[in-house]
């Protein structure tokens, strides 16, 4: 596996000229939030740099959309830290060039993203979120009237009428896009019954922030990529999934960045750590509390019996 990713060359190869120290990238490493200034306004994205030896950098990244991949390059002297990043959704076929400046625990710079455009990124290290003790769950709130979308709003003013409530089902005919409850959360259970036609596609999203998958997937190998992950980042260690046309029961417990998934009453996910935000995130605020978001860009969709329980 180590070769193939070497040949791919996913791993940074060190800058030209002597061996850095060791300690030379420290103030750099670990995981940072990132905001980026598109044209088309602010969105969200990630970058993880750990050290491949004590000379060298590695790192992951998340973008606008899409799932976590590795920088093809990374460089960090004097303060000033330039990353290369392959395209996966992005427009063009040029990588991801950004060229930015540490200053503390900050970020700064530009970036060359969709078809070469020049757009100013910042930064701000990402928060562990680490808790100090046990959660326990208050009573379940349900997320849905019923009949209409009282506490939810459309991520945007595209597909208005799309998401609809009948006989207690929350459904999303496409084209459609996400939808964002009013209400933020910090730590809570989620319980979720859901049903999708064959091949659709879908997911909901922990605090705005977090993808869990739901993707017509039954039988297949289990990955990041699919039904009951974190995309991207954590994969199913148990096939649970139903097939398409059958509701399914997802209850998520997040508890700081850590995370418990079950699906039709099988844990397959079992207290991990969320790494950072997925692609499709609404912000890369980790620091603070977060909406309910249900993916709807995607396919068609159903949900019913949506309930949450905050925290005590």
């Amino acid at each position: 596996m180590l070769a193939a990713v070497l040949a791919m060359g996913l791993l940074a190869a060190p800058a030209a000229g002597q061996p850095p120290a060791p300690g030379f990238a420290d103030a750099l490493l670990g995981r940072w939030d990132l905001t980026v200034e598109a044209a088309d306004g602010l969105y969200p994205s990630w970058l993880e740099v750990r050290l491949r030896t004590e000379g060298e950098l590695m790192g992951r990244f998340v973008g606008r959309v899409g799932s976590a991949r590795y920088v093809s390059e990374i460089n960090f002297a004097s303060g000033r830290l330039t990353f290369n990043v392959p395209v996966q959704y992005e427009s063009g076929t040029d990588e991801l060039r950004f060229d930015g400046t540490l200053s503390g625990e900050r970020l700064a710079g530009t970036a060359r993203i969709d078809d070469g455009a020049t757009v100013r990124f910042s930064g701000r290290r990402a928060p562990t979120l680490a808790r100090s003790t046990a959660r326990e769950w208050g009573e379940p709130t349900p997320l849905l009237t019923g009949h209409d979308l009282t506490g939810w709003r459309m991520r945007s003013a595209e597909h208005p009428g799309c998401w609809r409530v009948q006989g207690g089902v929350l459904a999303a005919a496409p084209p459609c896009i996400d939808l964002v409850s009013t209400e933020t959360y910090d730590d809570f259970r989620l319980h979720a019954e859901f049903r999708f036609p064959q091949g659709s596609n879908s997911g909901v999203y922990l605090r705005g922030r977090y993808e869990v998958q739901i993707q017509d997937d039954a039988g297949k190998a289990l990955d990041w990529l699919r039904i009951g992950g974190v995309y991207g980042f954590l994969a199913p260690a148990a096939e649970a999934a139903l097939g398409a046309d059958e509701w399914q029961t997802l209850v998520v417990e997040l508890v700081g960045r850590r995370v418990t998934v079950t699906l039709n009453a099988t844990t397959i996910i079992d207290d991990q750590e969320i790494p950072g935000i997925t692609g499709g995130a609404l912000d890369s605020d980790e620091h603070l509390p977060g909406p309910i978001m249900l993916q709807g860009d995607h396919g068609a969709i159903e949900f019913r019996n949506l309930t949450i329980a905050p925290a005590r």
